[in-house]
């Protein structure tokens, strides 16, 4: 079986981004409610979290609550909220005794005030840690967070801030909620769905993509490092030939 030890360290992915998915399904096939599944989910985390320090990614990018997650049903949503708060109390000290940064993405506005102020307290106490940045994606929508870019540079065009000759790739990643995030390298979705759901759509451009048909509590260190060595074994040309590469 798969073991840290048994990764490459000098081909690492830099940033790692996953779609947490199948907290529900797994707690219905142990007859069990969504909740269930949701509270399992969250130990997954902390192990996915703590394994990632341990191989060396920089930065680990989690889906955790997306826009369209609003929707659900209310018992859920209010169950989410509430585990949110309670892990981001009990990880504070894991936080800064791994030297991890805690960061987010997404319409944070939009979170009960008491789960948004928990997140900016944690944020603010881990913030001069250097070893990895965990950012949380809560309440994000790609397709919306490229709408807010689009919206912020028309208004600077607008006002004469910037000529809309100037436009470049690294004017549009500025104004993107993952502005200090370098590009995903690679993306992991669990469950066994092929879909990227409205997940980080330009900062994937070029990334690698890793589905697995396991559902988020069971995922394991097995199951992550698998991912990791299955990417390694890719050749990222960016569009390049293999003999440019070489």
């Amino acid at each position: 079986m798969d073991k840290i030890e048994d990764i490459a360290k000098h081909n690492l992915p830099i940033h790692l981004a996953i779609i947490m998915d199948g907290n529900g399904r797994w707690a219905k096939e142990k007859g069990k409610h969504r909740v269930f599944g949701h509270e399992n989910g969250v130990k997954t985390v902390r192990a996915v979290v703590e394994n990632c320090v341990q191989i060396g990614v920089k930065y680990l990018t989690l889906y955790t609550f997306s826009t369209e997650n609003w929707n659900r049903p209310k018992l859920e949503v209010e169950t989410l909220m509430r585990l949110l708060v309670s892990s981001l109390r009990k990880e504070l000290k894991t936080f800064n005794k791994n030297n991890i940064r805690l960061n987010t993405i997404g319409n944070i506005s939009a979170l009960p005030s008491k789960a948004r102020k928990e997140l900016l307290e944690v944020m603010e106490k881990t913030k001069e840690n250097t070893a990895m940045t965990l950012t949380l994606a809560l309440s994000y929508g790609s397709r919306e967070e490229i709408q807010s870019a689009v919206r912020e540079i028309a208004f600077k065009v607008k006002n004469n801030i910037i000529s809309p000759e100037n436009i470049d790739e690294t004017i549009i990643n500025n104004h993107l909620y993952t502005q200090n995030l370098p590009d995903v390298d690679l993306l992991i979705r669990t469950s066994g769905e092929h879909r990227i759901s409205n997940f980080l759509l330009w900062q994937i451009a070029y990334a690698e993509l890793y589905f697995i048909d396991v559902f988020w509590p069971d995922f394991s260190e097995h199951h992550l490092v698998e991912a990791i060595k299955n990417y390694q074994n890719r050749e990222r040309r960016f569009g390049k030939t293999s003999e440019q590469l070489i």
